[in-house]
């Protein structure tokens, strides 16, 4: 018997049968996830403005664009935003949307003011955001404009990421691009100062509708 076969012999006659743990039960209680979720993005610099539907958070990302002067915008074709009739809100800004505008991505991307995009959860325990590229969906708009605004309605909150980790759909598999984004890119390695927006978006701004 050579060495491998040895090896997977002996965890063989070493395997028993154990039991595997329940779905998961969050520990954490948190009374009003969109106020944790508020105090926890704020806390890593992230930026929270909240509204009352959908209507009203698409207005509010109007004013968001206003106030940066966005003339250049790409957003993910995905929920909300592909049923949101961007080009009809803003006809006078440049818009690209993933996997409907023609033209090169990337290029549009590393010249957009702003990146709109939806969220697959919202964490309220640390302020994240999930995000994940796919059809109509590329991280680039979530990395490479200065600015990312995100559109997160309260259904999408989850206590922790062990929570929703547990609530997806065993029948979908998981993605194998997956993010997580907690506030504006951010770096202390020089001198130990905190500066933003080393390696991504300066500002994260989350609007957050009921």
């Amino acid at each position: 018997m050579n060495p491998r076969d040895e090896i997977l012999e002996r965890l063989k006659r070493n395997a028993s049968n154990v039991e595997m743990p329940g779905a998961w039960q969050s520990q954490r209680d948190f009374p009003d996830l969109a106020e944790r979720f508020t105090a926890s993005l704020t806390a890593v610099r992230g930026e929270v403005r909240r509204t009352e539907t959908l209507e009203t958070a698409l207005i509010e990302v109007g004013t968001i664009l206003d106030e940066i002067s966005a003339q250049t915008v790409i957003a993910n074709n995905e929920a909300p935003l592909a049923e949101a009739r961007l080009d009809d809100r803003w006809p006078h800004r440049e818009l690209y949307l993933v996997g409907k505008t023609p033209g090169d991505l990337r290029e549009f991307c590393a010249r957009a003011d702003a990146g709109l995009s939806g969220v697959e959860a919202a964490l309220a325990e640390t302020g994240s955001l999930v995000v994940h590229s796919g059809v109509g969906k590329s991280r680039l708009a979530t990395l490479l404009p200065p600015v990312h605004i995100a559109l997160v309605p309260v259904s999408c909150l989850e206590p922790d990421i062990f929570t929703w980790t547990a609530s997806r759909n065993k029948e979908m598999p998981m993605p194998s691009n997956l993010n997580l984004i907690s506030g504006p890119s951010k770096s202390a390695d020089i001198e130990f100062t905190l500066t933003l927006g080393v390696h991504g978006p300066k500002r994260l701004v989350v609007v957050l509708y009921d």
